[in-house]
């Protein structure tokens, strides 16, 4: 304040007009925290670097999420999130976007505010334009809160981890709250296969797009066992099917016309499944023409993942030519029907984390042969990541597995549940292997009876996927997921 009352402001040269000091602060140190994480060999540094940071500047994350010129995409679901924001991110790059997204799978709020703290200079300018956001159940209303995305992905609600998310009620009306602080702006694109989340997008301000499956072929006869939320919302009626694909998805409708699934500005069908190698699909927009997909990732649910990719993209501007050219080239994620050569065998790994994966899993694996020919290591933890839990193994239908020829190994700190599981499944003990909880050496011994050349499937909880991927990438099988 000068002698005469007036305030002076003054610019460091060089700087840009929006400087923030405590946001530079907190990026820098986030970025010093990675990098220290990285090189003392403590992970990926993906979660501990946005601690330090909200510690320096709680709104972080708000912050960087409104300096980018396109704004956010924000994805949500019990399955699939990490292979269809990988799936999102590709188009959009092909497309011309700088695309900046969580690719590790860092999905809680810490790792998100990384991601975007990766790419962002120390001065806070963003390195991209757009963001493709992994959101955890548990942190989606935050993040939602917390970037106010132009456009959102619910792919599906399946019931996981009930120690941790609790029923799906709970988890349906939190995300509910969420969605009534969005504006007209905003878009959310919903599977309407899902009776929850078409129930709980009806009647906002922002805009709905539905998209879900028109297949004739690849359905399923009844319920299963592990199905959730099929009743009506609005009378608590069971639901009727006129056609079931995954779990509880399909086209529902209540029996007593007091709900339906809404017509469907996307549509998916004529699908061809190839093993566990890929599938084609044709996406029918209802405007528009209908555009073939084929995609190097197999199962009816990798269909609906292709399918919500495709919506979302549409949405964000994307030509179909470009969506179809991208998607052609894709490949999995990390631990997501990852195919790794290793000792002169193919693993193919595929993560499993609740009943309906699990399922959708085992039924790609046995559709071909009527029963499980190739030989499979089944590796259950009950880390806090994977649930503390396990209960949820008596929910899948491990009962697919009895047929066949394939030896199964079990390995994992609830290995020898597993086993137990099996043998209740009524697969022959002599087809039954329990390997020790240790994973190396499981892997070694597992990876020893598999024939020279022959393919085997490695089917492990989340933290003991990231535990074998560890072993492999240590002796160079694989990247570190970080790296990826």
């Amino acid at each position: 304040m000068g002698t005469n009352g007036l305030r002076f402001r003054f610019r460091i040269p060089g700087l840009p007009k929006d400087f923030d000091p405590r946001l530079a602060a907190a990026l820098t140190a986030s970025k010093l925290t990675g990098e220290a994480s990285r090189r003392l060999g403590r992970g990926g540094g993906t979660s501990a670097p946005g601690l330090v940071a909200e510690r320096i500047d709680p709104n972080i994350l708000n912050k960087l999420a409104a300096r980018l010129g396109a704004g956010a995409i924000v994805v949500a679901g019990t399955n699939g999130k990490t292979t269809t924001s990988r799936m999102i991110a590709d188009i959009l790059t092909g497309a011309g976007y700088e695309v900046v997204h969580n690719r590790t799978g860092a999905n809680l709020v810490r790792g998100v505010t990384v991601a975007l703290a990766d790419r962002t200079s120390p001065l806070g300018t963003p390195k991209g334009t757009i963001a493709v956001i992994e959101a955890d159940e548990a942190a989606f209303p935050e993040i939602v809160r917390r970037t106010q995305p132009r456009l959102i992905l619910l792919n599906n609600l399946f019931r996981d981890q009930l120690d941790r998310y609790g029923e799906l009620d709970t988890i349906a009306r939190t995300w509910k709250a969420a969605f009534r602080d969005l504006s007209d702006a905003s878009t959310i694109v919903v599977n309407a296969d899902d009776p929850t989340l078409s129930f709980i997008t009806e009647g906002l301000a922002a805009k709905r797009v539905t998209f879900g499956l028109n297949e004739t072929t690849h359905r399923l006869d009844a319920l299963p066992h592990a199905a959730d939320a099929a009743t009506c919302k609005i009378c608590g009626a069971d639901l009727k099917y006129h056609a079931l694909y995954v779990s509880h998805l399909g086209d529902w409708y209540c029996p007593n016309g007091d709900s339906a699934r809404p017509p469907l500005d996307v549509a998916g069908g004529e699908i061809a499944l190839h093993g566990v190698e890929s599938l084609a699909m044709t996406v029918s927009p209802a405007t528009g023409e209908p555009v073939r997909i084929e995609i190097a990732v197999p199962g009816i649910y990798n269909a609906y993942n292709t399918l919500a990719a495709y919506a979302v993209t549409a949405q964000a501007g994307v030509l179909p030519a470009r969506i179809v050219q991208t998607l052609a080239a894709f490949r999995s994620a990390f631990g997501r029907i990852e195919r790794v050569p290793y000792k002169g065998r193919t693993l193919t790994i595929a993560l499993v984390k609740n009943p309906v994966g699990f399922n959708e899993v085992l039924r790609m694996l046995t559709a071909e042969t009527g029963g499980l020919s190739v030989p499979t290591l089944i590796a259950i933890n009950d880390l806090d990541a994977d649930g503390r839990d396990v209960s949820w193994l008596w929910d899948v239908d491990f009962e697919l597995l009895a047929d066949g020829e394939g030896q199964l190994s079990t390995t994992g700190i609830r290995g020898n549940d597993m086993a137990n599981r099996l043998k209740y499944a009524g697969v022959p003990a002599d087809r039954i292997t329990p390997l020790p909880d240790d994973l190396e050496p499981a892997l070694d011994a597992f990876v020893a009876s598999v024939p020279a050349g022959a393919d085997a499937y490695i089917l492990p909880t989340y933290t003991a996927m990231l535990g074998l991927r560890k072993i492999l990438a240590d002796r160079g099988a694989v990247e570190s997921f970080w790296e990826q």
